[in-house]
């Protein structure tokens, strides 16, 4: 597993940690850090305050795009890899998009439900292809 694959796994416990308790990604990044827990490739924090400074406007984008799937309905896990998805996609400029789209994928098929990768990538396939409109 490459130590960016690991980044995004441990940002995603921080998101969906967070999530959980009802507190933004950075409150559960610091809380993380606090509590004396290293994170071992700085792409995590990277990430989890990329989320957490743009979430407002990727869960807009989620809601567009997710046909017939409010954030609410959706599995936390799921929720917060399309956040990331999202995140990488339209701000993260050195992940090719094809990379975010394949991780979150990769990160869903191992914890979420069995149809989780097809929504994911259906969702973040849409958003990659109106991409240029939504930055």
């Amino acid at each position: 597993m490459g130590a960016r694959t690991k980044a995004r796994k441990r940002a995603l416990d921080v998101l969906y940690a967070a999530d959980l308790r009802g507190e933004s990604g950075v409150e559960a990044l610091e809380r993380v850090i606090r509590e004396g827990e290293p994170l071992s490739n700085p792409y995590t924090a990277v990430l989890v305050r990329g989320v957490s400074e743009r979430q407002a406007r990727i869960d807009e984008v989620l809601e567009e795009f997710s046909t017939d799937w409010s954030l609410t309905r959706m599995p936390a896990v799921d929720r917060n890899v399309l956040r990331m998805g999202v995140w990488e996609l339209l701000w993260a400029d050195d992940v090719p998009d094809t990379v975010a789209v394949t991780e979150a994928m990769t990160l869903v098929r191992e914890l979420s439900t069995d149809e989780s990768p097809a929504f994911v990538n259906g969702v973040l396939g849409a958003i990659q292809r109106k991409k240029a409109s939504l930055v």
